[in-house]
């Protein structure tokens, strides 16, 4: 199987979504090593073109990560941090506080992660995503509901995502709007990605369904406000190629150059789950699931840890989607309400896994590289073909004699090679920084697993190691 072959069948995916849901046209693509590797679209607009990778879509919540990307790198300018409060940094808002009055404050951090308790609210806020600041000030008077207790459980705000804008315009003097422009849509190259609707042709209008058929949306796409930073931006699969891509070249941490709009460390911390939300079901697949800022976060039992984040307002449905650290992202956006983008993304990634077309896992070494890891295992290895205590003392810490004399340890050695004969190593694989499990071989065919695990300081010896069924 291939990717070309992978490829006919994500084409045939989206088709079947597009017939279930009425989707008049979908548009996506597929991004690996950075590269755009397919942009194709099903359907076509009312002037009977096909949508191409530029044509532009409303991407909805989405917008979120942008948002979430500018409120970090304003942490890492240090103009505030994640714990600060938010009426500390926008006293205006000084209504709007937990449930009881023994709740914890609301942060810039419970903002981000969804933990702030401020009711889910997708259907009010879908509707107001122009409001301007005296209007949202206004209805803040009386306060905002709340679902949960502050700071104790997932719930999906977008007026928590509007709050954040407000501290951004409070604490620079500029939209949250103006910075995502500046500090990311013009470096990155994501020239067709706006605030406002497209002042060209090529765009996608919005439908809804109706009796079973797609028509035409009867309400113009609001205009952007002051809740636009949950969900106003509009874009295109290649610029959402190269945002995603962008976002997941955060992941390995390595040395070297880390400038940009954003430093890697602060995109990996937007990659990780910051508030759990559940074990969630999509595309028949459960999965623990959670929010990390910006960007749901899914520990995904087939791909490992998968990014990403779904969009839906009055005419839209889209839902970008990456395996972390995998160099592979997919993108699909619809033009009618609420189309549900995000099972059609991960069916996308499971069509490229089955079809082989996925790209290898990367090694994990980080500052401690794979080499080291490599270096160990082989000193580790030669050591269990052929014991000494010398050697033993040379590799080890204190504590792996302590923990099981070394006689014990000879003698287990000395069984592997009992059975396996002449031993080498046939494969590292680093799990972390600091450990690793190496495949040993005879030449015959027979392998053996010996995992082992570094200390925590430098200079680094083998804290423990397993041999066998043992062995993780």
């Amino acid at each position: 199987m291939t990717l070309e072959s992978a490829l006919d069948r994500v084409g045939e995916l989206i088709a079947a979504t597009a017939r279930e849901h009425h989707c008049p046209t979908i548009s996506w693509a597929v991004a690996i090593d950075g590269h755009v590797v397919a942009a194709e679209a099903h359907g076509r607009l009312a002037d009977g073109r096909s949508p191409s990778r530029h044509t532009v879509y409303r991407i909805a919540s989405m917008t979120k990560s942008f948002t979430a990307a500018t409120v970090l790198a304003l942490r890492d300018e240090g103009l505030l941090t994640l714990d600060d409060h938010l009426t500390e940094l926008a006293p205006e808002l000084a209504s709007v506080v937990g449930p009881t009055t023994d709740a914890a404050p609301i942060t810039v951090r419970h903002l981000l992660s969804m933990a702030a308790g401020m009711a889910s609210d997708d259907a009010w806020a879908d509707r107001h995503l122009d409001i301007d600041a005296a209007a949202l000030e206004a209805l803040l008077v009386a306060g905002a509901a709340f679902a949960v207790d502050t700071g104790t459980a997932f719930e999906y705000s977008n007026l928590g995502y509007a709050l954040l804008g407000r501290i951004v315009d409070r604490l620079t003097g500029t939209r949250v709007q103006r910075h995502v422009i500046d500090r990311f849509l013009g470096p990155l190259g994501m020239d067709r990605t706006t605030w406002t609707r497209p002042d060209h042709d090529d765009w996608a209008p919005p439908h809804e369904v109706v009796g079973g058929v797609a028509e035409p949306d009867r309400l113009e796409p609001l205009a952007d406000g002051e809740i636009a930073p949950m969900g106003g931006l509009w874009s295109t699969t290649a610029d959402l190629c190269r945002w995603m891509t962008w976002l997941d070249d955060a992941t390995p941490a390595r040395d070297g150059d880390d400038g940009g709009p954003l430093c890697r460390a602060s995109r990996r911390e937007m990659q990780q789950i910051q508030r759990y939300s559940c074990v969630k079901l999509i595309a028949g697949r459960p999965a623990p699931t959670g929010y990390g800022f910006g960007l749901m976060v899914r520990e995904d039992d087939v791909h490992g840890r998968i990014v990403g984040h779904s969009g839906g307002l009055p005419g839209y449905g889209s839902n970008m989607r990456w395996i972390a650290g995998r160099r592979i992202g997919v993108v699909a956006l619809a033009n009618v309400k609420y189309a549900p983008m995000g099972e059609l993304t991960l069916r996308m990634l499971d069509v490229l896994g089955d079809h082989d077309a996925l790209p290898p896992v990367a090694e994990r070494g980080g500052r401690q590289s794979l080499a080291d890891l490599e270096r160990f295992a082989k000193l580790l290895v030669d050591l269990l073909a052929g014991w000494t205590d010398e050697a033993a003392d040379a590799l080890f810490a204190d504590n792996v004699g302590l923990d099981e004399p070394y006689a014990s340890r000879a003698a287990a050695a000395a069984e592997l090679v009992e059975r396996m004969g002449a031993i080498a190593i046939d494969r590292v694989v680093a799990s972390t920084s600091t450990s690793a499990s190496v495949t040993v071989g005879n030449g015959a065919g027979a392998t053996e697993t010996v995992s082992f695990d570094l200390t925590p300081l430098i200079p680094r010896r083998i804290q423990s190691y397993l041999i066998g069924e043992e062995a993780d």
